[in-house]
């Protein structure tokens, strides 16, 4: 489904499917491929990680902000529309993920079912992290229901030894596990928060610089990975 049939689906009127429909696909585009942050239309984004990134780039622009403001908030509107409808649609690479481990022949059914489940946050790997931390690893919540198995190493960049490793993983609450995951959030050799510059609403979401985690040797390769190469520093 298209982005402007998806909005028309939840009930939104025709003048404000109009509206973020044009903005998405015209002056947020623009903009974001002036400032050298895409190439193409942000309608082509299929990957809702990948989106999420990027509207937090586009938000840091001189002409958003501009234009937002004069606008109503317009436009920081039409960037959540879209990343609500990317919500909706399956990840593509988890999707391709999958397909990738039931396509290959050198690992077993065993081992298959294994990362399947671990990339989905399930399985053994899930019992694995709440055995170990039993809780929200930064914030001690318990209702390990609504607790996240978040990779610290992307699963993209671990091989398969480390994508079932519990010491590659952390049991977050959902809101630090998205940040965690985009970059806006990580953690230092001594366990404590480091918060992206690009992470102005890290208050709002409860997000403080007083948070910690505590970790072991094991973890510290797994964690100076993400600080390297996924904490988005500027």
């Amino acid at each position: 489904m298209k982005f402007d049939a998806w909005m028309r689906s939840t009930g939104l009127s025709e003048s404000s499917v109009l509206k973020y429909f044009g903005a998405i696909e015209g002056s947020l585009t623009d903009w974001a491929s002036e400032a050298g942050l895409i190439e193409g239309s942000i309608l082509e984004i299929a990957s809702k990680a990948d989106f999420d990134s990027l509207s937090i780039r586009i938000k840091q622009l001189a002409i958003f902000k501009e234009r937002n403001n004069t606008g109503h908030s317009m436009y920081s509107s039409a960037l959540n529309k879209f990343s609500e409808f990317l919500s909706t649609v399956k990840s593509p690479e988890i999707e391709g993920d999958i397909a990738a481990i039931v396509s290959n022949p050198s690992i077993s059914t065993t081992e298959k079912t294994q990362l399947i489940n671990a990339r989905i946050g399930q399985g053994q790997y899930r019992k694995d992290l709440l055995e170990y931390w039993g809780k929200c690893a930064v914030t001690g919540f318990k209702n390990t229901a609504l607790l996240v198995a978040s990779h610290i190493k992307p699963w993209s960049q671990s091989n398969n030894i480390e994508r079932l490793d519990k010491f590659n993983g952390l049991l977050l609450t959902p809101n630090l596990d998205r940040a965690f995951d985009l970059g806006l959030i990580t953690f230092s050799i001594t366990g404590s928060i480091l918060i992206s510059p690009l992470f102005e609403e890290a208050k709002i979401l409860g997000i403080t610089e007083s948070m910690c985690l505590q970790l072991t040797g094991s973890h510290q390769s797994y964690m100076e990975y993400h600080r390297e190469h996924v904490f988005q520093k500027s």
